[in-house]
């Protein structure tokens, strides 16, 4: 046989490309096709929405919806689902890179006895199903007199084994020279980790806020054992209220598929607007000189 000559080598390989191009293209669309559904979902009326679910053009264009949202008719209180969850998001983010960073470079550099335990002990913490916790949160916020409180919301949630995790893996990346420069030149630990090696952990507590941020955002089991009170519901809890048919009458659909919606977008946004660092975060920790 012949060796194929490089001009059909050129063309088997541009058909190849556009033959890979197109599928991905056809999964790309099958991928996004339920959002565009359920956003095209939010301006239709509720008979519209009963009888052609899968229309992608509203007849007639309605943004009912989002009016009873934010006006909080029909029972859904959406603003206060929304205040709460910002609020709760933004404390326990804030929390959780605090901390957990304090947490991982103690882990990483001080030597300390039961260092090696705490280590182990904090795998292990990970490797617990979120649900086993679910009754003794209960059990601990009720005999603290919390239950019912955004303290019992957002304290047991400061801190994280995930990442505790990830920064300690990236603080022992980060080469001892520096520290001990560091220390030469009179810096105690606090500010050696604070004015040193903080800074240069960019990537890690970028990771970290996303996740703490998109984590703190999407609770629920936790909030479902430490509230009861309207007055506390995040946007978790109150859909899943209004969803299971809790709240309201009738299917709904734009007004359940508008809310979901706008549940979704914060968390979007702050995951592609650093999603670059997402990726140099995750990586952080793998690779140490």
């Amino acid at each position: 046989m012949t060796a194929p000559t490089p001009t059909a080598a050129r063309e088997r390989r541009g058909t190849l490309r556009l033959a890979g191009t197109l599928v991905m293209s056809l999964a790309a669309l099958l991928y996004l096709m339920p959002f565009v559904i359920q956003l095209v979902t939010t301006f239709k009326t509720d008979p519209q929405a009963a009888s052609s679910p899968l229309s992608l053009i509203p007849n007639p264009f309605s943004l009912d919806a989002y009016r009873k949202l934010f006006s909080g008719s029909e029972g859904v209180a959406f603003p206060t689902w929304l205040g709460n969850s910002a609020f709760i998001a933004v404390v326990v983010t804030a929390g959780r890179v605090f901390f957990d960073s304090l947490a991982g470079y103690a882990l990483s550099r001080l030597r300390f006895r039961g260092r090696g335990l705490l280590t182990v002990l904090l795998i292990s913490v990970m490797a617990v199903p979120g649900v086993v916790l679910m009754i003794p949160k209960f059990l601990v916020v009720q005999y603290l007199g919390i239950y019912d409180t955004y303290t019992a919301m957002i304290v047991p949630l400061l801190v994280d084994a995930v990442g505790i995790f990830i920064m300690k893996q990236f603080f022992e990346s980060v080469p001892r020279e520096i520290e001990e420069a560091a220390r030469v030149d009179g810096a105690g630990v606090v500010r050696t980790y604070w004015s040193v090696v903080l800074p240069m952990a960019r990537p890690a507590l970028i990771t970290l806020t996303i996740l703490s941020f998109q984590g703190s955002w999407n609770e629920f089991t936790h909030f479902v054992v430490t509230t009861q009170c309207a007055d506390h519901a995040t946007l978790t809890t109150g859909l899943a209220q209004f969803v299971s048919g809790g709240l309201g009458v009738g299917t709904q659909y734009p007004l359940k598929l508008t809310a979901a919606l706008l549940a979704t977008i914060p968390v979007a946004i702050v995951f592609f607007v650093f999603q670059r660092h997402f990726v140099r975060g995750g990586n952080a920790g793998a690779l140490k000189e």
